[in-house]
């Protein structure tokens, strides 16, 4: 069943913010604080990542500062608009594992006066744009781009270089499997 259109949809218009970034840039954390504070605004918020992601907990969005959020984690973005969303607010973390009909979905749930907040890697660690966040960037009323520090020379760093050797474009991992690069150390290390 699809969503029905609420009467907060009436109220307001919806819009689509994206928060992208390479790993240990802050995406996630950035994205709770924005829930947090349509919160504290007395909105309500609906969250939810992909089911592949299972670093920390199945159903929680988590930083890596261990801030935590519940969440619903769906296998696939069109399965999000099944959900009948009692919310003002929708967040959607690690955008990047979802396929690219999360495009779509952000766009009718946009359309439908939803608030729509999207986390996610906006290059593989290849350094090639990463599934849908390339479109969302594009059709994103607000586009927030954070970076993390270099690991090798301390300047911003905007690359998720991959340190262990496995050449799928997916692979979970922390610390243990990446780090951040500026781009002068990621050329020098590829």
């Amino acid at each position: 069943m699809f969503l029905e259109k609420t009467s907060h949809s009436s109220k307001r218009s919806g819009y689509i913010e994206v928060i992208c970034g390479s790993m240990f840039s802050g995406k996630t954390e950035e994205l709770i604080r924005r829930l947090n504070r349509a919160r504290i605004a007395k909105q309500k918020v609906e969250i939810f990542k992909p089911q592949v992601d299972t670093r920390y907990a199945e159903g929680d969005v988590v930083s890596h500062d261990e801030n935590a959020v519940q969440c619903t984690p769906v296998q696939a973005a069109s399965q999000i608009l099944l959900y009948d969303i009692d919310a003002d607010v929708v967040g959607i973390d690690e955008a990047q594992f979802f396929d690219m009909e999360l495009i779509s979905v952000c766009n009718e749930l946009a359309n439908r006066g939803f608030r729509v907040v999207v986390a996610g890697l906006d290059m593989d660690y290849l350094g090639k744009p990463f599934g849908p966040l390339p479109g969302l960037m594009a059709i994103a009323e607000y586009v927030t781009k954070v970076h993390a520090i270099c690991m090798k020379c301390g300047n911003l760093a905007q690359y998720s270089h991959r340190i262990i050797r496995d050449d799928s474009l997916v692979v979970l991992g922390e610390k243990e499997s990446y780090e951040p690069l500026c781009r002068s150390c990621y050329v020098e290390a590829r």
